[in-house]
């Protein structure tokens, strides 16, 4: 039983989790490192475990304060929103910086990479195959991750799985047929500038909709579990959030770097 407070705020209890989730997150980047130079995946194995299961901790304690013990009042809900928005906001600068790198290379095409765009011996994607049909797939997602939210405003629980898994299942399809492109690439990562700009951007956005999957699954589990209700489910609608981010975010790489690119 949370004690008796005469303010609507959270004041968060002492956590391990941030420390032992930063000492993850530096392990993590020395393992990266030390893989690039001498090919051991051994602490970045052990480092990814740590993290998974820090996480998984941190997260139930966000949980069990929202649900079980009502902590999240309207006030720190509000709060939480802001957060989020703040993230979104980061991440849409994040991307803007790839979209930064591909247009000043390709609309001042060097002598390097033989006056053009595509670079010169560089075979492009069809942009009306995989690519549309990826499109396809993101954006039937962003309706029935809508109609997901739309079900439990309205408390309709059982339609909001429904739509959940939907949307979940698109999303690892959309993971499975980009996996599928990058084997079936004419060029990698070090092939000029077009190559490191394409794996790059693309790359980092498959990387989102693998967490947004997760993070779609996690609030999944939630809602079979009877968390959220029409009122209070703003975990739910982070996730939503995210996951209509990650489709936008697409559009624009497939009109301008699949498609104009091209």
């Amino acid at each position: 039983m949370a004690p008796h407070m005469n303010h609507p705020y959270h004041l968060v209890e002492k956590s391990p989790w941030p420390v032992v989730t930063s000492f993850g997150v530096f392990f993590l980047m020395s393992g990266l490192v030390k893989w690039f130079h001498t090919f051991n995946f051994n602490l970045v194995l052990i480092s990814l475990i740590s993290l998974v299961l820090c996480s998984y901790q941190w997260w139930r304690d966000i949980c069990r304060e929202g649900t079980l013990q009502g902590l999240h009042t309207i006030k720190v809900m509000s709060g939480l929103r802001y957060g989020m928005i703040l993230f979104i906001v980061s991440e849409i600068f994040f991307f803007f910086s790839f979209f930064w790198a591909f247009f000043h290379s390709s609309l001042n095409a060097t002598v390097e990479i033989g006056l053009m765009w595509p670079p010169s011996g560089i075979e492009p994607f069809n942009p009306f195959k995989i690519p549309l049909l990826n499109t396809i797939i993101l954006l039937v997602s962003g309706v029935s991750v809508t109609w997901a939210h739309n079900a439990m405003l309205q408390g309709l629980h059982s339609q909001s799985v429904q739509a959940m898994v939907i949307t979940i299942g698109l999303g690892i399809y959309f993971t499975l047929l980009q996996a599928f492109e990058y084997l079936e690439a004419s060029f990698s990562i070090s092939d000029s500038v077009y190559g490191t700009v394409f794996f790059v951007a693309t790359g980092f956005h498959g990387l989102h909709v693998i967490v947004g999957s997760i993070f779609l699954s996690v609030n999944l589990l939630r809602i079979a579990m009877g968390q959220f209700s029409s009122y209070h489910h703003f975990g739910l609608e982070a996730a939503i959030w995210y996951w209509h981010f990650v489709d936008v975010v697409w559009l624009f790489l497939f009109v301008f770097i699949y498609w104009w690119g091209s």
